[in-house]
């Protein structure tokens, strides 16, 4: 099922230009296991407007993280096609998916740590995400827009979960990534640390930063420009 409100949040994008980030066309993940074949996520079209924020919804095992996998190029799916950007990727090597990830997408992991260098500073983080992608950064302005100004020289460690998260949200930035997604980014978070995650989601999406996330959390899922919800493997009707 998808949620939508409004001509602008109708999976076309704003302004009425028609765009698309992300478009899954009856995707489907399976896994061997020891008894057989095991269907994660099962004939999923959906599309991701390239504004504002599309949340995949749904309890724990319901297949939102196998979907985010997919949506970011990190796993290929059994069945089905995904197009970033109106390309389609089904035919691409290994490396060129790597190298197309690289560039245009930024994953964030629900453990905050995950998403860090633990022996960088909070500073050679931002720019080693931006050296990734041949970018340079400002960091001192982009730390001043995250609401972690003084922090550069802090290291990771020394920052809360949430400004973990955001910081990790961040390297996203200085990498300019073309879309952002996150998987479950406040489950591993006490709710003043969600709170800084959720003000970042929101900043992101006002800066024309396309956002997907799965998540269960009714406070993420409110944002939702788009919201596709996940039973079974499957969208719910």
């Amino acid at each position: 099922m998808a949620e939508r409100d409004g001509a602008e949040r109708d999976g076309t994008g704003s302004g009425g230009t028609g765009q698309v980030v992300l478009r899954l066309t009856g995707v489907g993940v399976e896994y061997r296991t020891p008894g057989g074949s095991v269907a994660a996520v099962s004939d999923v079209s959906l599309e991701v407007p390239a504004t504002g924020i599309t949340v995949l919804a749904g309890p724990s095992g319901s297949g939102k993280s196998t979907l985010l996998r997919v949506l970011s190029l990190v796993e290929r799916p059994t069945s089905g096609g995904v197009e970033l950007r109106g390309r389609g990727t089904a035919r691409l090597s290994n490396r060129a998916r790597r190298a197309l990830r690289r560039r245009e997408v930024a994953l964030v992991f629900q453990h905050p740590g995950d998403n860090l260098v633990g022996h960088l500073d909070v500073g050679d983080n931002l720019r080693a995400a931006a050296q990734a992608s041949g970018h340079d950064v400002d960091v001192d302005g982009l730390l001043e827009q995250l609401g972690l100004p003084g922090t550069a020289r802090w290291k990771v460690p020394a920052l809360s979960g949430g400004q973990q998260q955001r910081l990790a949200f961040g390297c996203a930035l200085a990498r300019r990534a073309g879309v952002v997604l996150a998987d479950e980014p406040t489950s591993q978070l006490d709710a003043a640390s969600a709170d800084l995650v959720l003000e970042t989601l929101t900043d992101l999406a006002r800066r024309g930063v396309p956002v997907v996330v799965a998540s269960h959390d009714p406070r993420l899922i409110a944002l939702a420009d788009v919201r596709y919800e996940l039973r079974n493997g499957v969208l719910a009707a």
